[in-house]
């Protein structure tokens, strides 16, 4: 059993800082949003509209890609709400406009919490129950189960918690067909197995931010050697299941065959974070990880496009 207070320092109260939301400007606002988190969020969200049988009003399709964008915002205001003080001990994190003191966390709260529970009524009355639901189980997810349970007691954060960001396909196949079809499961896997080497090559480089906040992020816990191991065992399961909507007829060979490559760049990305001491791998192995997945679904869009593969391979 992994001693989880391993290397753990102990949780220190954030440095006080004057606070009041008269001094937050509107970038504030939206930084609370996480707006790179919610670009890769959207973006999987839509693929998964795109890529569901039947066809949606493209008004519709706009106002689903909306609801998903509004509630992965919420979802990153609520989780700076609660990590207020944990975000003022990380070096990445500090000058966010709660630990900053540019907001008063209560407002910031609100913020996140209305915008939640606008994002789901919306989905619910535009599109159907199924995709509000499960948009509902997504914040749910990410605030209850990964912020709140998760994250600060168990190196296995990442790897549970990575469902939150899985499920963006699921809603947006769910918005255009009222249901979750194994395709979308399969969009789900491929972002759910990609997250644990994504996040950990993140923490390689900033253990040292992580030990001071007690966040026990595995390289913390465990060590980096077996972190590099378990990111390197992801990479090799991520394979077949980036192959998945191929061999499900969701995709063509030239997405397949592209997934297979990209795959074993990741391995390949993988190995060297193995052999590297320091933590130059790792920090390209993070920028490479973005890139991984963005493509893989990107692929899955042109795939699917009337003769846009075809034109690039003759």
């Amino acid at each position: 059993m992994t001693d989880l207070s391993a290397g753990l320092a102990p949780l220190r109260a954030a440095p006080a800082r004057p606070v009041g939301s008269r001094n937050a400007s509107a970038g504030d606002f939206l930084a609370l949003l996480k707006p790179r988190v919610m670009s890769l969020v959207v973006f999987t969200g839509w693929v998964g509209l795109y890529l569901a049988p039947g066809h949606l009003n493209p008004i519709l399709g706009f106002t689903a890609v909306l609801c998903i964008a509004i509630a992965a915002g919420a979802s990153g205001a609520i989780n700076m709400w609660y990590e207020r003080d944990i975000d003022a001990l990380m070096e990445r994190t500090r000058d966010r406009p709660l630990p900053a003191g540019r907001m008063d966390p209560g407002d910031a709260l609100g913020f996140g919490v209305v915008l939640a529970i606008s994002s789901v009524v919306m989905m619910w009355l535009a599109l159907n129950l199924a995709a509000a639901a499960l948009l509902a189980l997504t914040i749910c997810f990410y605030v209850f189960v990964y912020t709140i349970w998760l994250k600060r007691r168990t190196p296995q954060n990442i790897v549970i918690g990575g469902a939150a960001g899985a499920f963006p396909p699921l809603v947006g196949w769910a918005a255009a067909t009222g249901q979750v079809g194994l395709p979308a499961l399969a969009l789900f896997a491929l972002i759910f197995f990609w997250t644990p080497p994504h996040f950990w090559a993140l923490s390689l480089y900033r253990t040292g931010d992580y030990a001071k906040a007690g966040v026990p992020m595995l390289p913390v816990v465990a060590g980096a050697a077996e972190t590099k191991k378990q990111m390197l065992l992801y990479t090799i399961v991520l394979w077949p299941v980036a192959l998945a909507p191929t061999l499900l007829g969701v995709a063509g060979w030239i997405y397949g065959g592209s997934a297979l490559v990209l795959s074993a760049l990741f391995t390949i990305c993988a190995l060297r974070v193995m052999r590297d001491p320091g933590t130059t791998a790792a920090k390209q192995m993070f920028q490479f990880s973005l890139l991984y997945l963005f493509l893989l679904f990107a692929l899955l869009v042109a795939d699917r496009a009337p003769g846009l593969l075809a034109t690039f391979a003759s």
